[in-house]
């Protein structure tokens, strides 16, 4: 298996070269690939090091709190972050509390034995589902412990099936699971291994302390003004967008709404205002008369986990194309969440779902009976924002019990 394994690697390596000069994204972890093996030649390292991997972004934020909480304890420690995917390093690769970001070499035996020797690090985090064969291998022949962060396993993986003793392998150079939830851990003692505990997610911890941290904005707060019923509509789809400006424009005139569209380029933009019939402005652009409108579009990034604390209810776009934003943000200033149907891959929606804190509407009319429920059943309102901001509270945590365990 080790053997049918190391083609795959290859011919995944040779395949990212030939499509390199068309592809933007294997352009970019090709060169990535490269360069590293220069940078290594470069890195001095005589410090204690801890390495943490994050296959891309969305993992980069489950191992976010971790590194945070490593630099402000323990920082007599290098921090080493790599990344597998171009969408996580490209972002990332200016992380102020990383001493070094650099893309993962190729899973092999050579590479594997050429990065650990240059980052010699004590202790290695693998976010959420990375498992690399060889990597895994090299840090436990050298007595290197790695724990997993935020971790979920499902009985379909290949470590659960009557075929996978060689799976199995890579599982055996942990030191310690942190899963996410209780049916992994019951995954793992089912096959043999005790060596986990359920800590819960990361990120729960990442989204309290952007609510804890969160910025002022005078221009929403006037644009809300004494308005009780706000809807604050995130990283926001065209069809998202349909559904609610055919509310806003068609029911409750008490209503107002906050749109921060996923994509703010000035196309997307100007087709958000064709389709508005009702007073509306534009963030960057906005005056004193802002409180006079009905709709606001954030026409930049970075505000969004701000401006829910505005709103009484929050949309999360996303579910009628690939999948669901980020429900959490929202969640943590309990708020009732509100998305479309593809939402069942996000343990968080269903969870919250199931606690009656969030809502999956399937069209505008769903949308509508769900918000004027809220408008009109305080009650109803109450609890499901009960619900929201409670669920968050019980599953923060996990990363503290990562570090009184580990370090």
């Amino acid at each position: 298996m080790t053997f049918l394994y190391n083609i795959g690697i290859a011919a995944y390596s040779g395949l990212i070269g030939l499509v390199a000069p068309f592809n933007q994204k294997a352009k970019l972890l090709n060169k990535g690939r490269k360069d590293v093996n220069a940078k290594l030649k470069e890195l001095s390292l005589s410090d204690k090091v801890v390495w943490i991997h994050a296959a891309s972004l969305g993992e980069f934020e489950q191992g976010r709190p971790v590194i945070e909480a490593i630099k402000a304890e323990h920082p007599q420690y290098k921090i080493v972050l790599t990344f597998f995917s171009p969408s996580g390093y490209e972002v990332r690769k200016n992380f102020e509390l990383a001493d070094y970001v650099l893309y993962l070499p190729a899973d092999t035996k050579k590479n594997a034995r050429r990065f650990i020797d240059a980052i010699h690090p004590e202790k290695v985090f693998f976010i959420k589902y990375e498992f690399w064969y060889h990597y895994l291998n090299v840090l436990k022949k050298r007595g290197i412990p790695v724990y997993g962060v935020s971790m979920i396993f499902r009985k379909e993986q290949s470590f659960f099936k009557s075929y996978g003793s060689w799976f199995r392998k890579m599982l055996s150079c942990f030191e310690k699971f942190y899963v996410q939830d209780e049916v992994s851990g019951e995954l793992l003692h089912d096959i043999g291994f005790r060596n986990y505990a359920v800590a819960g997610d990361t990120r729960f911890d990442r989204v309290r302390d952007i609510a804890n941290e969160s910025k002022d904005f005078d221009l929403i707060k006037a644009f809300v003004g004494e308005a009780k019923q706000v809807v604050v509509a995130g990283s926001t789809w065209a069809p998202d967008e349909d559904i609610l400006i055919d509310y806003i424009q068609n029911d409750n005139k008490d209503v107002k709404l906050i749109i921060a569209p996923h994509e703010i380029h000035a196309e997307h933009i100007q087709q958000i205002e064709n389709k508005l019939k009702v007073p509306f402005a534009k963030y960057t652009v906005a005056d004193e008369n802002v409180n006079e409108a009905r709709v606001l579009i954030v026409d930049t990034i970075g505000m969004l986990s701000s401006i829910y604390k505005y709103g009484q209810v929050a949309y999360i776009g996303g579910g009628f194309g690939v999948g669901i934003h980020n429900t959490l943000e929202a969640a943590t200033y309990g708020m009732p969440v509100l998305f479309g149907p593809k939402y069942k891959k996000f343990k968080e929606a269903r969870d919250l779902i199931e606690l009656k804190g969030g809502f999956s509407i399937n069209d505008a009319s769903a949308f509508r009976a769900q918000i004027e429920l809220f408008w009109n059943d305080g009650q109803a309102l109450n609890s499901a924002s009960e619900s929201s901001k409670s669920y968050v509270d019980k599953m923060c945590g996990a990363t503290r019990l990562i570090m009184d365990e580990v370090f």
